[in-house]
């Protein structure tokens, strides 16, 4: 099974497992992207762990995870995690689940 690169998983409240690679952190915290998110990845495990799911009405693999924290850098009042709920080939070739953060940010959400 491929584990390469993950820096952790986590189960979300639904029972998924849902991990994020070493590679999408450090697109996420890039000064280009969400560099304010790098003081803020146990949050984000928490936004995972607790916190409200959407799903995304174009694409229904895709899933918004957000959840309210005080301390946000800008005013900010939410962690908001996109996550792709998708299946690799396991033993037996039988569909192994393979749940990934593809980003991650801050908003300010009322």
């Amino acid at each position: 099974m491929m584990t390469v690169g993950k820096r952790w998983t986590v189960r979300d409240r639904y029972g998924n497992d849902i991990y994020l690679t070493q590679e999408r952190w450090e697109h996420i915290i890039q000064p280009t992207n969400h560099p304010e998110m790098s003081a803020h990845e146990e949050q984000l495990k928490e936004t995972i762990r607790l916190g409200h799911r959407k799903q995304d009405p174009l694409n229904p693999r895709k899933y918004r995870y957000s959840k309210a924290f005080t301390g946000l850098a800008e005013g900010n009042t939410h962690i908001v995690a996109i996550v792709l709920f998708q299946f690799i080939e396991g033993e037996n070739r039988k569909p192994v689940p393979n749940n990934r953060i593809v980003t991650a940010y801050q908003k300010e959400m009322g």
